[in-house]
């Protein structure tokens, strides 16, 4: 028996009490390594029906759709109709934010590394047209530049629906075209599905959250998110192994299996380089690339992305030296420590690269004066307000607003306590991650200017 065949009989057994553990309703995963690919599935896609989830059933993959959109504009790079270097306005007239200034000069790779600085949580639902992608440019006119163009990272869900419309104007055809023309097509898949019309004629798998705190894993009230967001993981759904067909094209210079150049030579390798540096955030990797996340360890890079929607998670994950990739598909339960799980097993097996672990909070943490960061950090989607009570306790409350206002999420209070300067670390974990918050800038009177978590939440009134 060789290593694969093994560790596809360790995933295939071990997988349902994993889902058990972890209470997640269905995972679906694969694995390529050595040119072969194995997948497998386990639980139920919908607790409402009890449908089995099967190999071929279909998953969304939310925000790794970014890598799907970054490769669709390096396309357009390589076939010299687009400079990521000049501002996106020269082939998008009509952007517009809420400065004009940082409007006028953000570029096409500085939406690509989440660098163009501008709030980037803006879920407004523009229809289910073709010309969703377009009437959501309109709706950014009065989005708040958050910080200089090009300072930091932050991520921006925004940015990639306008590379979605950058694709859509330069290739004159909705995004979702643009998929299955330039992607779908040279890639011969056949399990992925651009919108709910499509997936319905698959195993689809429904998502699953708490509706009420210790109630359990739910199906949700909804699907996906909005169309207009697609370009940046609001539907796309797929098997595991049509995602690893995409991550073999990358591994192998931009060939696809029957040779296909899907990217020009060279391109795969520029979108995996490192770009940008991120605070030490835990599960959202060491550094950015033109759209990959990357966990830079001292063996060599990992490269991927997650992706989350409503009740749903995936994640991928590629070690380009081993030619090794993984991908999990799941709707709903502990996710992360799931993943952790499979992939240190995974990674550990087949290749010398080993998954970083998990940040946690300190054994015994010393106290912490937060004057600095004591304060109420908002975003269009939610406030995040941290205070310290009066035995020196750190407190962080996450108030819901607009969209996750809607979809019934409630506020939720966790104490915070030292992780390293100027970072602070959940005490208790939330869904199997201690996720640090980072503490950036200065408002000019020695507070934070940011709170960052991956994204860089400003101070209300700074």
């Amino acid at each position: 028996m060789s290593n694969l065949d093994e560790l596809q009989a360790w995933i295939d057994e071990r997988m349902p009490a994993l889902l058990e553990k972890y209470g997640v309703p269905a995972a679906a995963w694969g694995v390529l390594a050595d040119g072969a690919v194995f997948d497998g599935a386990a639980g139920v896609l919908n607790k409402a029906t009890g449908v089995e989830a099967t190999p071929d059933s279909v998953f969304q993959i939310g925000s790794i759709t970014k890598l799907w959109t970054s490769t669709l504009v390096l396309q357009l790079v390589d076939e010299g109709k687009v400079d990521l270097d000049v501002p996106v306005r020269t082939y998008l007239p009509d952007f517009r934010i809420g400065d004009e200034a940082s409007a006028a000069v953000i570029t096409t790779r500085q939406l690509l590394t989440h660098t163009a600085g501008f709030e980037g949580d803006i879920f407004t639902d523009t229809g289910v047209g073709d010309d969703c992608v377009e009437k959501y440019l309109g709706v950014l006119t009065e989005v708040p530049q958050l910080f200089p163009v090009g300072e930091r990272f932050s991520y921006n869900n925004a940015g990639y629906c306008v590379l979605g419309r950058l694709v859509e104007v330069l290739r004159e055809k909705h995004y979702d075209a643009c998929l299955r023309d330039h992607l779908f097509a040279p890639l011969g898949l056949t399990h992925a599905a651009t919108n709910p019309y499509e997936a319905i004629m698959f195993r689809a798998a429904m998502g699953h959250i708490e509706l009420e705190p210790g109630g359990g894993y739910q199906p949700a009230p909804y699907w996906s998110f909005a169309r207009s967001n697609a370009p940046a993981g609001s539907m796309l759904s797929m098997r595991p192994r049509d995602l690893l067909t995409f991550a073999a094209m990358h591994m192998h210079d931009g060939k696809a299996e029957d040779g296909t150049q899907v990217l020009a030579p060279g391109t795969a390798e520029r979108m995996h380089a490192k770009a940008v540096e991120l605070p030490d955030l835990g599960l959202m990797g060491t550094s950015w690339g033109l759209g990959f996340e990357r966990f830079d360890t001292p063996e060599g890079a990992i490269i991927g992305h997650d992706g989350s929607t409503i009740g749903q998670n995936a994640f991928l994950r590629i070690v380009p030296e081993a030619g090794v990739a993984v991908a999990l598909l799941t709707n709903g339960g502990d996710v992360v420590s799931l993943y952790q799980d499979l992939y240190s097993h995974v990674l550990d097996q087949l290749t010398d690269t080993h998954l970083p672990s998990l940040p946690v909070p300190p054994a015994d943490p010393p106290a912490v004066d937060a004057s600095r960061y004591v304060g109420t950090y908002s975003t269009e989607v939610g406030d995040m307000v941290v205070t310290q009570d009066d035995d020196g306790r750190v407190w962080i409350e996450t108030i819901p607003k607009g969209m996750f206002e809607e979809l019934g999420e409630k506020p939720e209070r966790q104490e915070l306590v030292y992780y390293s300067d100027d970072s602070l670390i959940p005490l208790e974990p939330d869904h199997g991650m201690h996720m640090p918050h980072a503490f950036v800038g200065d408002d000019g009177e020695g507070r934070a200017l940011y709170l960052h978590v991956g994204r860089a939440i400003r101070r209300a009134g700074a």
